[in-house]
């Protein structure tokens, strides 16, 4: 079995913390370098639900997308949220690395898996990586369907192909609209919005849009028509673990180690219900404004 530190060497192959924004909180954040690992849990993030599942599964190293902390602590206390992460991290042995915006821009990376997911085929990044000579690292990724469809349907693929949440799929845009390119771009991408306008696609799928950037977005889009759609955020970044394993099965193959890699499938994403809206809004499948519901009944 490799050590911890061994397999640290060869995930970061894959996503160097050097890669990452100056601000983001990468690399190892738990563990003994000379312990041995012989389980691997992905996950998005690096809840108490998360460690407590990597306990069960007797994981000895958790690899997970989001920062434990991200702006930095003064208490590890196990009163509180953090510090129990922490608590139940040590005291099971079980290690944490985190993959964050390296994992974000990296070729393959976050959005690769989310394009992937749709299977939409990735042209270039939306955000190229000027470190990159070859031009294939970077933010978000500008994709081709296959065959075009309209936007309900390319909705309706995402809502299925993507890990169900209680938001599903939010759209603005015309649902009969064709589409043809799409930007992608896993987690929150309302900053990336000048740089999808000059992609020049027809869509762009991300998540956690805020009301004024999307409206302003849409108000200013007379001149050319684009599409967005809002996903939830862990939903887009969930794909990653599963390429994020696949990644690291084959490089455990190459050495010849003998590393059992597992995928959580566990929702961690904060929203657990949604209740429609009464009446139905243009485009949706919803009931017309003249039906009633009987409070409780089934939509």
């Amino acid at each position: 079995m490799p050590r911890l530190s061994e397999v640290i060497a060869a995930l970061e192959t894959l996503w160097p913390a050097e890669r990452a924004e100056s601000w983001d909180a990468v690399g190892t954040v738990a563990g003994d370098p000379d312990q041995e690992i012989s389980r691997v849990l992905f996950a998005v993030d690096p809840v108490q639900e998360i460690v407590d599942e990597a306990v069960k599964l007797g994981a000895d190293l958790l690899v997970t997308h989001h920062p434990l902390y991200l702006r930095g602590t003064t208490t590890v206390a196990a009163s509180t949220f953090k510090g129990r992460v922490v608590h139940t991290l040590i005291k099971n042995d079980i290690a944490l690395h985190v993959a964050h915006t390296n994992a974000d821009t990296a070729d393959p990376g976050v959005s690769d898996a989310l394009a992937g997911a749709l299977d939409l085929r990735v042209v270039r990044p939306l955000v190229p990586d000027t470190s990159d000579p070859e031009g294939r690292r970077g933010l978000g990724r500008v994709c081709e369907l296959d065959h075009p469809l309209p936007l309900r349907e390319l909705a309706a693929r995402a809502a299925e192909r993507l890990p169900a949440t209680a938001q599903g799929i939010r759209v603005a845009g015309d649902p009969e609209a064709v589409i043809r390119t799409i930007a992608v771009s896993g987690g929150s991408g309302d900053s990336l919005f000048d740089e999808v306008r000059a992609a020049g696609v027809d869509a762009f799928l991300t998540a956690d849009l805020r009301h004024h950037p999307a409206s302003e977005f849409m108000a200013g889009r007379a001149h050319r028509p684009l599409a967005l759609l809002d996903a939830a955020h862990w939903a887009t970044e969930w794909p990653w673990c599963e390429l994020a394993a696949a990644q690291l099965d084959e490089i455990s193959d190459r050495h010849g180690w003998d590393l059992r890699v597992h995928v959580s499938k566990t929702v961690t994403d904060p929203w657990t219900a949604h209740a429609a809206s009464a009446d139905a809004l243009p485009g949706s499948a919803s009931r017309a404004p003249s039906d009633t519901k009987t409070p409780g009944a089934p939509n």
